[in-house]
């Protein structure tokens, strides 16, 4: 289909390969379209915000979502999963366990950062984890494209899981693990320590070349994520 991603708020940022950054929290939901099947990195904060992003997707690929990556556990990144029925659902490994256990805690953060009560509480309801546990690397067809699902934390939370898109630049879709639009957060389930770590797993996965992707912001380069990198190591006092 010959659509402009940016007619329905959306960013191309490589060939079928797209991103919208999301109203209130400016966090990030990825789009990789492939022959048989498209991919979706993060789902967004509430169901209906989950139902928006599935109309516009379809009406840039033509067809209904088929896979979904969720880059962690944070409600503003997977709240809207139970909008798109039928997906493989990917995560780090201990998501899928994760997120039952911690719906209430879900639920209070959605409403401490000024989701609707009712509408944290449905999508809570709902809730859906991961059927498919990322312990390393795994790689999906997509149908004339292979994308690399990599769980590249403990970072950010417990359960950090990144995207790279090979391509002629390749995308990286880094998660929390990397924000531009402000200082990254560091919350209860961040792991300090080892975030640096996580980024240096990351750069490796792109490299040099390639066009980053974070959860909050812009898209950045390397010299920009070894930066965050360092800031986060003295910040932390880790090597």
């Amino acid at each position: 289909m010959n659509v402009r991603w940016e007619e329905h708020g959306w960013e191309r940022i490589a060939p079928g390969v797209g991103r919208r950054r999301l109203p209130g929290w400016d966090a990030t939901v990825g789009l990789v379209v492939g022959e048989d099947a498209v991919l979706l990195y993060d789902t967004g904060s509430t169901l209906r915000e989950g139902a928006e992003i599935r109309a516009q997707a379809q009406a840039l690929c033509g067809r209904r979502v088929t896979h979904i990556a969720l880059s962690h556990p944070h409600f503003d990144h997977v709240l809207g999963t139970a909008a798109f029925s039928g997906a493989r659902v990917y995560g780090a490994v201990g998501l899928a366990e994760l997120l039952p256990r911690d719906r209430e805690s879900l639920r209070a953060s959605a409403v401490r950062h000024g989701v609707d009560v009712a509408d944290a509480a449905e999508a809570v309801d709902v809730l859906v984890a991961p059927q498919h546990a990322v312990s390393g690397e795994s790689t999906l067809d997509l149908g004339g494209r292979q994308v690399l699902l990599a769980n590249v934390g403990p970072g950010h939370s417990g359960h950090d899981l990144a995207l790279l898109v090979p391509g002629e630049r390749e995308v990286v879709f880094c998660g929390d693990l990397v924000e531009e639009s402000g200082e990254p957060q560091a919350g209860d389930d961040a792991v300090p320590a080892r975030w640096p770590a996580a980024l240096d797993r990351l750069l490796a996965l792109g490299g040099d070349d390639a066009l980053y992707v974070p959860g909050h912001g812009a898209a950045v380069d390397a010299a920009f994520v070894r930066a965050q990198r360092d800031e986060l190591a003295a910040r932390f006092g880790t090597a």
